[in-house]
């Protein structure tokens, strides 16, 4: 006769309490953080944070911009946000609205946007 035990034998229980989510451990956490203050900075060499903005920047969630030395902020495209310098610190945004259109696009291609500015 074979014996089983009530409790099932493919789960590993590790030892020890889980740790609580940290706004800046935790990615849900960290927009969840940015939305309810609005904006938060974010040390210049808390790299693990950084990486988390820069995740959340590229889906569109938040908005990143560095501080530079002088006092003024200097938004991040995702693909100068995940090269992420540890040299200044970031503040990291909600976005103004669901749609953005850079400055830097030029009038003759502005007419491309259109349907987003309705």
């Amino acid at each position: 006769m074979e014996s089983r035990s009530s409790q099932p034998t493919n789960v590993i229980r590790f030892p020890g309490a889980r740790s609580p989510a940290n706004p800046r451990r935790d990615q849900r956490g960290l927009m969840d953080a940015v939305y309810a203050a609005g904006s938060l900075p974010i040390d210049a060499g808390d790299r693990a944070t950084k990486a988390m903005a820069t995740r959340l920047n590229i889906f569109g969630f938040v908005v990143i911009d560095e501080m530079q030395a002088d006092g003024s902020a200097r938004r991040l495209r995702p693909s100068e946000a995940i090269h992420g310098c540890t040299a200044r610190p970031w503040r990291v945004s909600k976005p103004s609205g669901r749609y953005r259109i850079d400055d830097d696009v030029p009038e003759t291609d502005r007419d491309l946007f259109a349907a987003l500015q309705a």
